[in-house]
């Protein structure tokens, strides 16, 4: 298991990207690549349970620190991704603290949380590791809690001070649409709900997280975002045919 919890609730700026194509190749490449962790999403991604077991296992020999990120606050979603072994998993569209609450103990085992018990599969080596996993997991496993609507961010201070929440992940694109200013990246009100959130990660002794928007991360990291993300294998991919094509298409008109 690559545990990243500890790391991440010292406030270590750690940088990861999303894979959203449900492609084992792609997340062995980033892997690679020599990112600190990895979002393997399964809220708007194109991969599904089994994809997702390829893509940890492509994962496996790299450095890189798989995160999950399940379609809802679901107890059922968090078991099944859970056994198959990420280091934590990323909760979409959290606006109270009971809802966090409800989240961390979908991540615990008894009697932190509900999480049922079961030594028979890859989080646990297929029993030889069960005992080792058992003791560790409810500590150990990375809880991201994302902050994407204007009730998250009245709630930011509740949700941070959530026992097993370990970071406020603001999700830019939905805050923003569920603000009335969609993808108006240096609206003020935006970035005061932003102020918001990293103030109330810093009373909890939490960790801020964001998807960067654009290259320059050095103001959000300024601001007080250490848990960073930045673009997909998707854009990465596409971007990279769309510049190799157009070289090409260039060269037909000399």
């Amino acid at each position: 298991m690559k545990w990243i919890r500890e790391k991440v609730l010292k406030g270590e700026v750690l940088g990861g990207t999303f894979l959203n194509l449900g492609s084992s190749l792609t997340a062995e490449i980033a892997g690679r690549a020599g990112f600190d962790w990895v979002l393997i999403d399964l809220e708007h991604g194109s991969g599904n349970r089994q994809e997702l077991l390829i893509q940890l296992q492509a994962l496996e020999s790299t450095a890189a620190a798989p995160i999950v990120r399940i379609a809802w606050n679901d107890p059922v979603l968090f078991k099944l991704v859970l056994d198959l072994g990420p280091s934590g998993v990323m909760v979409p569209y959290v606006q109270s603290a009971d809802e966090a609450k409800k989240a961390v103990a979908a991540m615990r085992y008894p009697p932190q949380g509900v999480r049922s018990v079961a030594s028979m599969n890859r989080a646990c080596e297929f029993g030889p590791g069960f005992n080792e996993y058992f003791k560790s997991a409810n500590s150990k496993l990375l809880t991201v809690i994302q902050i994407e609507t204007l009730s998250a961010v009245g709630h930011a201070e509740a949700i941070a001070a959530t026992d097993g929440v370990d970071v406020l992940f603001v999700g830019p694109m939905d805050l923003s649409v569920n603000m009335g200013i969609p993808c108006q990246w240096d609206d003020p009100k935006l970035h005061a709900a932003f102020t918001k959130v990293v103030a109330a990660c810093r009373n909890a002794g939490k960790a801020a997280g964001i998807l960067l928007m654009n290259k320059d991360a050095a103001p959000v990291v300024k601001e007080g975002f250490s848990f960073l993300a930045l673009s997909s294998d998707s854009a990465m991919v596409t971007v990279g045919m769309k510049d190799t094509a157009n070289l090409l298409r260039q060269l037909r008109s000399k």
